[in-house]
């Protein structure tokens, strides 16, 4: 058995009885209607998108609601396309994972087709933008994929290549190529469309609107494009950019899993690591949980999604889910688990999860400091998404995930997961009585130092400011005991980019260097100062 077009037609019986749920539904077919008309381009090609938003589009194509599939589309990691979806069909084997052991397998043929968006690729996508039965780009291309500046606020040098080559250059990023994509539109018929980022980040439409009203702008000044393309992306009857909140955790592909569907008899099914860094397989391995919110703004119209199980709402719903799931009651107790547990040498979530201290941690986390600032979104009950995520999905030991994973990009993470509730608390007469939050970002920074908790070298995951970081936070502190900069961590607390407030002005500053003192004390130390905080 293999994962292609072949074998699940020719072997559909011998895929059924090893209990896969399948198409049915003709997905070579499927590829011609998605090709003569397109309704839906996907950018990011990663595990949410196959295992979640993929799975959303199956479901309404057997169910006979939608006639294509989606075209999905990647300009940061091709590899993913070559390696794992050309081979396979675009093809994708779903296994998720249920905290009572037993898996839910399904065979997803929704993706009508894969675009490399680089070179010819990218003349692809724009002959796909022009057409009118084009309702939708969405994207999973993660929070940095929006970014058109760094830090300090200049533009990246990939995106100022970019801006001065305009629309008709090689493109560098997905901002870029969808501006462009956007300007072909335009020029065809200036059909209506909507943009929507599903991405894990609060107010994602904003982010999404704002860099590609950037690039447009930067273009208009260099004479690229009219002032009618300015009005067209800038009318949002026309090309609209609603918000989304998702959830649904979607880890690494894991070797237990690749194991299992081997000894099934399915070949080919080995991970692959892409030289960007990026962990994937023809397997995606996922929990059961999923949430979709969307505002309901899309111009050109779109499927029904809420038939797959998405809330179709409005945007005050959609930030009021996104910000109880971001600031409270998922993100902020996983970066304190990511933090910690590769201090403390976890490398499972699930495990950490049996840590009598890490568990205490994101229990008072979650309900001491997040839910008095909670805010309520009416369609999901705050206190039951928070017992979901602490006794069902954090705890799942066929859940994957590791702290490793989490703690990437975790720079970009902060100002919303931390910051916001911060803010809030800063609002409701003060930050005196937070403990926690001070506390797991103290140990963000002694993390940074490289070294774990027992003194021993520790590989730092990806994240696109580390450069900037590592120039700040000197692994000497640690590793010599030499004296912490103090002005230097009081620069990087005042970073109102980086944590979404002034820490200083927040009046957090001395807990946070006192803790971070205390964890650069010596081995042991980070292990110390969390139990005692928690007595």
């Amino acid at each position: 058995m293999r994962l292609v077009t072949e074998s699940i037609v020719n072997e559909k019986e011998l895929w059924e009885e090893k209990g896969f749920i399948m198409p049915g539904y003709d997905t070579v077919k499927l590829h011609e209607n998605t090709k003569a008309a397109p309704a839906w381009i996907h950018f990011g090609c990663g595990n949410i998108f196959r295992g979640y938003i993929a799975c959303l589009a199956d479901e309404l194509i057997k169910s006979g609601e939608m006639e294509g599939g989606i075209i999905a589309a990647d300009s940061f990691d091709t590899e993913t396309i070559e390696k794992i979806y050309v081979p396979f069909d675009d093809l994708v084997l779903l296994v998720g994972l249920r905290a009572q052991g037993d898996k839910y397998l399904r065979v997803i043929g929704s993706i009508g087709g894969a675009v490399c968006a680089k070179g010819d690729g990218v003349a692809k996508l724009k002959e796909y933008a022009v057409k009118d039965s084009l309702q939708m780009i969405s994207f999973t291309i993660t929070e940095k994929g929006y970014a058109v500046r760094d830090m300090n606020g200049g533009v990246f040098p990939f995106v100022a290549e970019d801006i001065a080559k305009g629309p008709e250059g090689e493109l560098n990023s997905a901002m870029s190529i969808i501006t462009a994509m956007l300007l072909e539109r335009y020029k065809a018929n200036a059909a209506p469309i909507a943009m929507v980022s599903m991405d894990n980040c609060s107010q994602n439409g904003s982010k999404l609107r704002e860099s590609v009203m950037f690039i447009a702008e930067k273009w208009h000044e260099n004479g690229f494009v009219d002032d009618g393309f300015m009005a067209y992306i800038g009318d949002e009857s026309k090309v609209s950019f609603p918000w989304s909140m998702i959830d649904k955790i979607t880890p690494r592909p894991d070797m237990s899993v690749c194991e299992e569907l081997t000894n099934m008899g399915i070949e080919d099914m080995q991970p692959v690591k892409t030289n960007r860094g990026t962990f994937i397989a023809p397997f995606v391995n996922a929990e059961m949980p999923q949430y979709l919110v969307i505002e309901d703004n899309f111009p050109n119209g779109r499927p029904p999604l809420e038939k797959a199980g998405v809330y179709m709402t409005d945007r005050e719903t959609v930030d009021r889910a996104e910000k109880m799931k971001v600031m409270t009651c998922l993100n902020p107790l996983h970066t304190a688990l990511a933090v910690f547990g590769c201090l403390l040498g976890k490398t499972k979530i699930s495990e950490e999860m049996n840590d009598a201290d890490l568990k205490e941690l994101v229990y008072r986390l979650g309900y001491k400091e997040g839910l008095p600032v909670v805010i309520d979104p009416g369609i999901i009950r705050p206190e039951d998404f928070l017992d979901e995520v602490l006794t069902q999905r954090l705890p799942n030991p066929y859940l994957p995930d590791t702290p490793q994973r989490i703690a990437t990009d975790t720079s970009q993470k902060l100002a919303i997961r931390f910051g916001e509730t911060i803010k809030a608390y800063e609002k409701k007469g003060g930050t005196d009585s937070l403990v926690l939050i001070p506390m797991v970002i103290a140990a963000w920074i002694r993390y940074l130092t490289g070294f774990n908790d027992e003194g021993a070298p520790m590989e730092l995951s990806d994240d696109p400011m580390m450069d900037e970081l590592k120039a700040i936070v000197k692994s000497e502190w640690f590793k010599n005991k030499e004296p912490m900069d103090k002005s230097a961590v009081e620069k990087l607390l005042k970073n109102e980019k980086l944590f979404g407030t002034d820490l200083v002005k927040a009046g957090l500053a001395d807990k946070i260097t006192a803790d971070l003192e205390a964890m650069l004390s010596g081995e042991g130390m980070v292990r110390k100062i969390l139990h005692e905080k928690l007595a």
